[in-house]
């Protein structure tokens, strides 16, 4: 991974009149307010990730949260799509309303850190026995913004403003087709029906930073997450005799073949990254009979809603036109879990010098735009959003080297929990400041 220093990255302050003059912090420290929350938030991610939940069934997370939170004198809304909870802090003064998000969701991961507090859970993912493990680092979300709740319930009589804490389900996907994914269903089921945030953050830990590196950037950020089908019917005949039968594999391999040719050849990917990738490919059950019909299943990610549709557009003609010339025909289907996430420019402008005082400004480095997705991107394409990276891989350790995220073997460094709380606890109260 290249990531270039933070000074690429101060560019963005040349404008920054709004930011430059929000008030500094004279009576609140963040720094010493987290490194108090340090060994809670330790104790809280430790009991999270020896039991993890898949997406949409975190009903033990959630009565964690909702707990919590009651604790602080909140009142926790719960039971939003269909596990999510929030909560809102009254500030003493009129202010503006920011709402922070931490996804708590585990992935179908079978676990080989070999940590103490390492997960023994095991669930049913989409009719398959699976390991469960927070091997995403959700459980570190969690307890950082609980660590900032905490935080910001004890100053509620000196915040200007609001803060609406959102603790979202099935970031990662709900374990069985047809369901909604977390940040979606939250939105259908009224998650900001008390009022629409002035803005929104987000955060993820990342094994691509070294502890103590916060990853940024202003604008595409995170790619748009498709899910695509395609069913190629063709008719089965004897492996010897494919003349007497429509082939459905190799229509399927020529149509496979003839998208990559389509990125290379057709669209302009020097302006917009555009990915199209194959994770299946389903046909047949005897070596000497060709099939019926071949199914393949995959993802693409783009970054701009106009390159997205052309793509699909150009996927389903290539798929139509082969399956024709064949013999064939073939039924693409496109489910979109996630669009782009675009941090707003304005946002981030304004969220960028407080990340720069929570960590320092060499530590704040440019992120490169990732063809990873998330639906965060749901909630920011309604309110403005600004979503960043805490690094999770120990000074001295190359980040190049270590498990990421998604690996059975991914172990954060629990350090960055303090980071974590340090950069939304700085972030939020400069808001809220700046705004009130």
């Amino acid at each position: 991974m290249s990531l270039r220093p933070a000074p690429l990255l101060a560019t963005l302050l040349l404008p920054l009149s709004i930011a430059l003059t929000m008030p500094a912090l004279a009576d609140d420290d963040p720094a010493a307010t987290t490194r108090a929350l340090q060994p809670k938030a330790v104790e809280w991610r430790r009991d999270l990730h020896a039991h993890p939940e898949l997406g949409n069934r975190e009903t033990r997370t959630a009565q964690i949260v909702a707990d919590h939170l009651r604790s602080l004198g909140l009142e926790p809304r719960t039971g939003i799509g269909p596990t999510g909870v929030t909560a809102l802090l009254k500030g003493a003064r009129p202010g503006p309303r920011i709402a922070l998000r931490a996804d708590m969701d585990a992935l179908p991961v079978t676990e080989q850190t070999g940590l103490p507090f390492a997960s023994t859970v095991t669930a049913d993912y989409r009719g398959q026995p699976v390991g469960v493990m927070h091997a995403c680092g959700h459980d570190m979300h969690v307890a950082i913004l609980m660590g900032v709740a905490e935080a910001l319930a004890g100053m509620r009589d000196e915040l200007a403003g609001e803060v609406l804490f959102v603790f979202q389900p099935a970031e990662e996907g709900p374990p069985e087709p047809g369901e909604v994914f977390g940040a979606r269903r939250m939105l259908d089921e009224g998650v900001f029906d008390g009022g629409m945030p002035d803005a929104i953050l987000g955060l993820h830990v990342w094994a691509g930073l070294h502890t103590g590196q916060i990853g940024f950037r202003s604008g595409p950020t995170l790619a748009s997450a498709d899910e695509w089908s395609l069913t190629v019917t063709g008719r089965q005949t004897h492996g010897s005799r494919p003349w007497d039968g429509v082939d459905p594999i190799t229509v399927g391999a020529q149509i496979l073949l003839a998208t990559q040719s389509m990125l290379a050849r057709q669209v302009n990917i020097v302006n917009t990254p555009v990915v199209l990738t194959a994770g299946q490919f389903q046909s047949g059950v005897r070596f000497n009979i060709i099939p019926d019909d071949a199914r393949l299943v995959g993802t693409l990610r783009t970054y701009d809603a106009d390159v997205r549709e052309d793509v699909i557009a150009r996927f389903e003609r290539i798929a139509t036109d082969y399956a024709h010339a064949a013999g064939a025909t073939a039924t693409l289907d496109v489910v979109n879990n996630a669009p782009a996430t675009i941090n707003d420019p304005e946002l981030a402008r304004r969220v960028l010098p407080s990340l720069q005082a929570a960590v320092g400004e060499a530590n704040v480095v440019e992120m490169p735009m990732q063809t990873i997705a998330e639906d965060f991107s749901q909630f920011a394409n309604l309110v403005p959003g600004a979503y960043f990276f805490i690094g999770t891989t120990p000074e001295g350790q190359d980040p190049a080297t270590m498990p990421i995220n998604h690996s059975p073997h991914y172990a954060p460094d629990e350090a960055a929990l303090e980071v974590g709380m340090r950069a939304m606890l700085r972030a939020t109260l400069d808001l809220l400041e700046g705004e009130g």
